[in-house]
């Protein structure tokens, strides 16, 4: 088994053609795009499972994270979702079809609502999250647990940095 990857790969011929360039950043950020490539696999095999596309785990884990009893604004969701306010109104509104939501009237607020996780809704997010962890456990069985706790510190580091 060859310790090089694809990556290792397109650097090569990089240095064939530029050899003066340095490329070492893109060690780093190929890796990290196609990492993610294959995390988004895993996650939709384990989010299918529950019959929940991506974007509805998200819903669901905004609301599941909030705790008891587990309501959040629309605006609140916007935020956690990162995406839009017309996109989170569909989204709710898909949700709440499928039963996995409901939207209350807000009680501090005439004009305003609450999204709160419905009994299947909340099975289904727990049930999710579990297959979530499962995939990604997975997925790191190359790195022991120090390793896993030295690269997710060395991630923080990037995101905090880029953020």
């Amino acid at each position: 088994m060859s310790d090089r990857d694809e990556v290792d790969e397109i650097i090569a011929g990089w240095d064939g053609v530029r050899p003066g360039l340095d490329t070492q950043p893109m060690q780093v950020w190929s890796r990290i795009a196609r990492l993610a490539q294959v995390q988004d696999d895993a996650r939709s095999r384990a989010f299918a499972q529950q019959g929940l596309a991506l974007w509805e785990f998200d819903v669901l884990a905004a609301l599941r994270r909030a705790g008891r009893p587990y309501r959040l604004t629309p605006s609140q969701l916007t935020a956690d979702t990162h995406v839009t306010s017309g996109t989170m109104t569909n989204r709710i509104q898909r949700l709440s079809d499928k039963g996995l939501v409901k939207r209350l009237a807000h009680p501090d607020d005439g004009r305003g609502a609450l999204v709160e996780l419905t009994l299947a809704g909340l099975a289904a997010a727990d049930e999710a999250l579990t297959r979530l962890v499962d995939a990604e456990r997975k997925l790191s069985v190359a790195l022991d647990d120090q390793q896993c706790h030295q690269l997710a510190g060395l991630l923080r580091a990037l995101l905090l940095s880029v953020g």
